[in-house]
């Protein structure tokens, strides 16, 4: 069986969940440059272009994998249209018609979202520490959002005029990539016990590129490409990666073996690394209310992911569904 298909150790599945939602935060925090540089849609197009450059081997269909049936493909449909295109709509026209301080409010209902979603349509249960734990996410991120803010540092006054004007549009832009994302989790969950995550990122990453592309194409006729400076390209290719390839690869790898109303808890890295990059890179000072709200963000990781006594399950993974246990078991 290849490595694709292998269900990695709990720990390695917590360690792909976080560092993909982190990746995400970083991409989001630095993409207002590239926001600046481009149109969003055309940036959305250019994204998925580069990244389906770099894994088209990806999309071929492993041996010991079935075909797809009517209702996986239209799975990858949804994942890729609100998981990639809708959300990086949402978030990157959101992030310039609002304040950090609301989107950062905002994105802190992601692991409630991903929970009660999860709740209704995979039908897991939600235990007492992962209510904890999305209590702790929700807490920390709320006060790292309600912190006094220091001003935008080096790119804070760029969208300025933007925030000032139609704030309520911005917010509900961002609570639109707040459901996109949960949605995201949730449908990703039901993938992985199909297709493996390599496969996964690939069709999605397709998909996004398909339904950006008339958009793309209607701005790159009357894009400057050559106003662009030349280390924005390279971003650019980082970007794409990112977005496309790595975090979805570790997000799609860590739920294998994590039930997503557990997993929805590591969408608290997507707006913590959201604020870090704003204090390391773009100059923003950290409080210490802010300091306090990264501690409660990390006893929530903490609580859900401490070791303790499962329920006996075949798959060991709690609130699995019927098909799912037969997948791990094999």
């Amino acid at each position: 069986m290849s490595s694709d298909h292998h269900h990695p150790p709990r720990i390695v599945a917590y360690a792909c969940l976080a560092l993909s939602m982190s990746l995400v935060g970083c991409y989001v925090a630095l993409s207002k440059p590239l926001v600046a540089a481009f149109p969003v849609l055309l940036l959305a197009w250019l994204r998925f272009g580069i990244a389906a450059l770099a894994m088209p081997h990806w999309l071929r269909r492993p041996a010991s994998e079935p075909p797809m049936t009517r209702r996986t493909r239209g799975l990858v449909f949804l994942e890729s249209f609100l998981g990639n295109f809708l959300f990086s709509i949402c978030m990157l026209f959101g992030v310039s018609l609002t304040s950090a301080v609301s989107a950062g409010v905002i994105m802190a209902a992601i692991p409630a979202m991903v929970a009660i979603i999860s709740w209704i349509f995979l039908r897991e249960r939600i235990g007492g520490r992962v209510v904890g734990a999305i209590a702790c996410s929700a807490a920390g991120i709320g006060l790292l959002a309600l912190a006094p803010s220091h001003g935008g540092g080096a790119h804070g006054g760029e969208h300025a005029g933007n925030a000032a004007s139609l704030p309520w549009l911005g917010n509900l832009l961002v609570f639109g990539a707040v459901l996109c994302e949960a949605s995201y989790a949730v449908i990703g969950k039901s993938l992985t016990g199909k297709l493996g995550p390599r496969r996964i990122s690939a069709l999605i990453n397709l998909w996004g590129f398909v339904l950006s592309t008339p958009f793309g194409i209607w701005f790159a006729l009357s894009f400057d490409f050559r106003a662009v400076p030349l280390p924005f390209w390279g971003f650019l290719v980082l970007y794409a990666l990112a977005a496309s390839i790595w975090t979805v690869w570790l997000w799609m790898t860590g739920l294998r073996s994590v039930p997503a109303s557990q997993a929805g808890v590591f969408t608290v890295m997507l707006p913590v690394s959201a604020a870090l990059v704003g204090v390391l890179v773009l100059g923003e000072k950290l409080s210490a209310l802010q300091m306090l709200a990264f501690a409660a963000a990390l006893l929530g990781v903490l609580l859900a992911t401490w070791p303790g006594r499962r329920s006996a399950s075949p798959s060991g993974v709690p609130g699995a569904l019927p098909s799912e246990k037969n997948n791990n078991s094999q």
